[in-house]
């Protein structure tokens, strides 16, 4: 007799995370952290250069930088790496959506001016040809005419335009609540569930009003 065994294959979706050198890497790495801890994802990471050097002014050493986000991930490239598997449609034809987090007005300019000069630009400009799903998360402020224009004309190809501008209506104790309402942000337009923020009106706040007793103490008693 013959016994024939299936093995069950689970195929993941699969994310492109691009972080380039905008300040607010902490972003790129909460939400990698996040897709990494769900283990429903199979997430590919470009790094800019300038990315690794904000990183190490802003929250690790590029050592660490690198380790965490080597560990949180599937594969990582770097942005000058056009040798990528990622420079063609052919191979992220099957892929869900990229995000870039932080993403600085150069790479803005380049994905909107469709200028291929990096991996990172040329994968953003692979999913707007197969119209796929693009969240541009731009920290950056202020904004010049420019910079708006550009926000415009990569909104008007299919690329979807979150600034990393957090509410407060969340009553935000400390940064890590600020960072995670952006992050969820992001996570809502995947599509992914989240909790990492209170949402309007999901229920009453009555703890303290943390940022307004930091600036004017007994007066917000």
């Amino acid at each position: 007799m013959i016994t024939t065994r299936f093995i069950k294959v689970t195929i993941l979706p699969k994310l492109v995370v691009g972080i380039s050198g905008a300040s607010g890497v902490i972003y790129g790495l909460r939400l990698l952290d996040y897709l990494s801890k769900l283990g429903s994802y199979e997430t590919y990471v470009i790094l800019s250069k300038n990315a690794v050097k904000v990183a190490d002014h802003e929250c690790c050493s590029k050592e660490s930088f690198i380790r965490i986000v080597r560990s949180r991930c599937r594969e990582l490239y770097v942005s000058s790496d056009l040798s990528s598997p990622l420079s063609s449609t052919s191979f992220i034809y099957n892929f869900n959506s990229m995000i870039i987090i932080p993403c600085s007005l150069k790479t803005l300019a380049m994905i909107a001016n469709s200028i291929q000069g990096n991996l990172l630009s040329r994968t953003a400009l692979n999913f707007l040809r197969l119209r796929k799903p693009l969240l541009l998360v731009i920290r950056e402020t202020p904004l010049s005419t420019i910079d708006i224009i550009n926000m415009l004309k990569a909104s008007l190809t299919g690329a979807t335009i979150l600034p990393a501008s957090p509410a407060f209506y969340s009553n935000p104790k400390n940064l890590s609540d600020v960072v995670d309402y952006v992050v969820g942000k992001v996570l809502d337009v995947l599509g992914i569930e989240n909790k990492l923020y209170r949402r309007w009106g999901e229920d009453k706040v009555t703890q303290d009003r943390y940022l307004c007793v930091q600036f004017f103490d007994q007066e917000c008693l």
